[in-house]
């Protein structure tokens, strides 16, 4: 394809410093980042770079901004509300995502259409529109550029990247340029793990073929998607990224707040498990959904000592399960006690939060007879075939369906390392 060329606040650079990459292939080299952990700075995001360069990336342009209420500053100010009476910048719109741009909203929902009173901001909703749809929303805010800046828990069902996604196809049909604004991977870029997506089972939980725990920022996969899945039409597209991250970082090394990017991802320790326990949203357990530590907590009626028992047996890196009991207070078993385990994350360097997931599938079809996978097999959707539920059905151990995705897992890894953007 033709390369041109879009501007990019290169990781680690000084603030204001241009450098040239291939837009949709993000090829040019950026600088790594050098981390600072605790004690050692703060990490700048997208967001903080971009307005203390002045916002020169956007002048002259009609700004509309894709967020939520994890677009803050490190001073827990959001950035629209910072935006909005800066005169070097002209915000004219917001478009919420799923659980809106305000937060207001469980899973499966947004906030529809409305006047933001804070700001008198026009707020569109993007939830489940895509392509036309989401182009004529677009044209219809009379945007010049669109922002993203959200924050990610790192997991493919995570359907935030998945609104960046549509967002990167809708604007280059609607002619409009893309800005990322980049945030940490709150469980670190080191490796993807997990199984990668068939696009037969493509969905809002899983669009095209990612691992489920990608181990990238918004950024690196926005200059993933341009160019390996927009390539006969990527959007133009400049990213603006941090400095001082480093891809073995943990969220709580960054320095920087964190706000819940949905109402059941309360804590940074809740997106460390969710890559693996997001799957029993597939099953009839609960996934704590409805408790104080969602994706921590798992069970139904009838699951007893049996199953921590079991799943502490393998020995899994990393972790421990608790017997533990919880009663839901909304979705599954609300208002029930029910049995299950707690999981204890004890030393998450070498935790893998998808084979552990795989682990208490097997070990809880295993030690409770009321295991089912629920009806529409939503846990294909998630895992992105149908081999983690059908190897699971005829008996296999953790180490055979692990092994399993293995060689599609080796070709994303090497695909994805050429849009990597920070060392460390």
């Amino acid at each position: 394809m033709s390369l041109s060329r879009r501007g990019v606040l290169a990781a680690g650079g000084a603030v204001g410093a241009l450098a040239a990459t291939a837009a949709g292939t993000g090829s040019a080299a950026a600088s790594p980042a050098h981390g600072h952990g605790p004690g050692r700075g703060r990490v700048r995001t997208g967001f903080d770079r971009l307005a203390a360069d002045g916002y020169r990336m956007l002048r002259g342009q009609k700004v509309g901004i894709v967020t939520n209420p994890t677009g803050i500053t490190a001073d827990v100010r959001h950035i629209v509300d910072v935006m909005h009476p800066d005169p070097r910048v002209e915000l004219t719109a917001v478009f919420g995502p799923e659980h809106g741009f305000r937060g207001t909203a469980q899973a499966g929902g947004s906030e529809g259409r409305y006047d933001d009173p804070a700001t008198g901001l026009p707020v569109y909703d993007t939830y489940l529109k895509n392509g036309r749809d989401l182009a004529d929303v677009f044209t219809a805010s009379g945007v010049d550029t669109v922002l993203f800046d959200i924050q990610d828990a790192g997991a493919r069902f995570y359907t935030y990247i998945w609104t960046l996604y549509d967002c990167l196809e809708a604007a280059a049909l609607a002619g409009k340029r893309v800005v990322v604004l980049d945030r940490p991977n709150p469980v670190t870029g080191r490796e993807a793990l997990g199984p990668v997506l068939d696009p037969a089972f493509g969905t809002f939980v899983g669009r095209r073929g990612i691992a489920q725990a990608h181990g990238m920022t918004v950024a690196e996969l926005a200059l993933f998607f341009n160019a390996e899945f927009f390539h006969e039409r990527p959007a133009r597209l400049d990213v603006v990224t941090m400095s001082g991250w480093r891809r073995s970082d943990f969220f709580d090394a960054t320095g920087l707040p964190w706000v819940p990017p949905s109402p059941n991802m309360p804590t940074p320790e809740t997106a460390v498990v969710y890559p693996g326990t997001c799957l029993f949203e597939g099953t009839n357990l609960s996934e704590g959904r409805g408790t104080t530590r969602p994706f921590e907590l798992l069970g139904a009626e009838g699951v007893d000592h049996r199953w921590a028992a079991a799943a502490n047996a393998l020995r899994l890196p990393g972790v421990a399960f608790r017997e533990a009991y919880f009663a839901p207070t909304f979705s599954k078993f609300a208002g029930k006690t029910v049995g299950g385990v707690q999981v204890h994350v004890h030393d998450r360097e070498v935790f893998d939060p998808v084979r552990t997931g795989i682990a208490l599938l097997v070990t809880a079809k295993q030690t409770w007879s009321g295991f089912a996978w629920r009806p529409d097999n939503w846990i294909d959707k998630l895992t992105g075939n149908t081999r983690v539920r059908t190897m699971i059905d005829a008996g296999a151990d953790t180490d055979a369906v692990v092994r399993a995705w293995q060689r599609d897992l080796s070709a994303f890894r090497a695909k994805r390392r050429k849009y990597l953007r920070y060392g460390g």
